[in-house]
């Protein structure tokens, strides 16, 4: 099929002071995606501490996870639609200081009650993050091409601030209490906040309405092209959070301890942060279908293959395996803008989010079930085989795609 893309058509030189924009825009966005994901993932590592400083159940510690991952997820498209009266950027600033005030909360809470508050008004704060900041780089981005490799940075930010963020966290426990840590989290998120503010630029706005002035650069969207790619985004979550939680009992299974898991996932997740960067690029070289196959197929054969190999082989094949495992997201996010209509974008990237994080919250659960049922290995096979129902799924999004270009050739003429 001919991979037909607005960016092919779209001319790509832009002036100085609009490159100026696109680059503030671009660094914007990818500082928020990076302190947001990052205040999101520390919790992991915060977790065990609370359990210990306030005697919580498992059950309660699940509510605080639950609680931070629920705000986040189901706020979103109402994030997207106050965005169109109070203005993205001031949301997006907003968000980002009710994070930091929420961390800054949680330092000093002296139970559940405050703890959960807290993380309920980090999660609503962090609800603003994806559909907003990858709106605001798609709408700078958008006349003078290159959305699909902005999105891939984008992506590949918030892997970076899961990174970092986390691991500086760890360090500062071992010198410091965890009230301090947790207050510096909080204060890392007001800084972020000020530094948004500073960072987005005020013509924003302004190139946002030229491009959207023009129906030849954004073309009419495709509502049916949207929702197969909603729905293979959300299978392609559901499949990586339901191998993120076997992995570890496969690694046991091949005699894994402590320190090979941590190495292990380690080696997957920096693959991982490595391929949404690269199939970012890949899918505006050779078009979304093609990536997709190669690399949802590549993820089938790479899981079905972590169930036989022995420990050293997996290993080996980590790396590549989280490559292709996250590298499918950065291609569906860039196809986000072609398949919105006009003024539809911060809805369209809100109800996307909305169904990953979602089916990446519920995967371990129903995927975790199905394994008690059948036992890991089963359990795995079965969500590789899941994985190719996204392989028909793209086909439809490239239909609405083609047919949008079509359009959009149409108008131009």
């Amino acid at each position: 099929m001919n991979d037909l893309t607005h960016e092919v058509v779209r001319p790509r030189t832009t002036p100085p002071a609009d490159a100026c924009v696109r680059r503030r825009s671009l660094v914007a966005g990818c500082g928020a995606h990076a302190v947001h994901d990052g205040l999101s993932d520390v919790i992991y590592v915060l977790l065990p501490i609370w359990q210990a400083q306030f005697g919580l159940s498992f059950a309660q510690i699940g509510l605080l996870r639950g609680a931070y991952a629920g705000m986040m997820a189901g706020f979103q498209l109402l994030a997207s639609r106050a965005a169109k009266r109070w203005g993205r950027e001031r949301l997006l600033v907003g968000g980002t200081a009710l994070a930091g005030l929420a961390y800054l909360l949680a330092g000093q809470a002296g139970g559940l009650t405050v703890l959960l508050l807290a993380l309920l008004l980090g999660g609503l704060g962090a609800s603003t993050q994806h559909p907003l900041a990858s709106s605001l780089i798609t709408d700078s981005y958008e006349a003078g091409g290159g959305v699909k490799q902005a999105l891939a940075q984008y992506n590949f930010s918030g892997d970076i601030g899961k990174t970092l963020i986390p691991g500086l966290i760890g360090l500062l426990l071992t010198v410091i209490s965890w009230r301090a840590s947790v207050t510096l989290l909080g204060l890392l998120g007001l800084a972020a906040a000020g530094l948004l503010w500073w960072l987005i630029p005020a013509r924003t706005e302004s190139v946002s309405a030229k491009s959207k002035a023009s129906k030849a650069i954004n073309g009419q969207g495709s509502a049916s092209g949207l929702r197969a790619l909603i729905l293979t985004g959300t299978l392609d979550s559901a499949v990586r959070m339901g191998f993120l939680t076997f992995l570890p009992f496969l690694l046991k299974d091949k005699g894994a301890g402590t320190a090979g898991i941590g190495l292990a996932l380690t080696m997957l997740f920096v693959g991982g942060a490595f391929g949404k960067l690269l199939c970012g690029y890949l899918g505006a070289r050779i078009g979304m279908v093609k990536t997709v196959w190669l690399t949802e197929l590549t993820t089938a054969v790479l899981i079905v293959m972590a169930v036989y190999l022995p420990f050293f082989g997996l290993m080996v094949m980590l790396p590549l395996l989280g490559l292709v495992l996250n590298g499918t997201s950065s291609v569906l996010y860039g196809a986000v803008p072609d398949l919105a209509g006009p003024g539809k974008r911060e809805r369209a990237f809100a109800t996307f989010y909305t169904g990953t994080i979602g089916a990446g919250a519920l995967a371990p659960v129903l995927f975790g079930a199905l394994g008690d049922v059948t036992g890991v290995p089963v359990a795995v096979m079965l969500l590789a085989a899941t994985l190719l129902l996204t392989l028909p799924l793209s086909w439809c999004v490239q239909r609405g795609l083609d047919a949008d270009a079509r359009l959009y050739q149409s108008a131009s003429r």
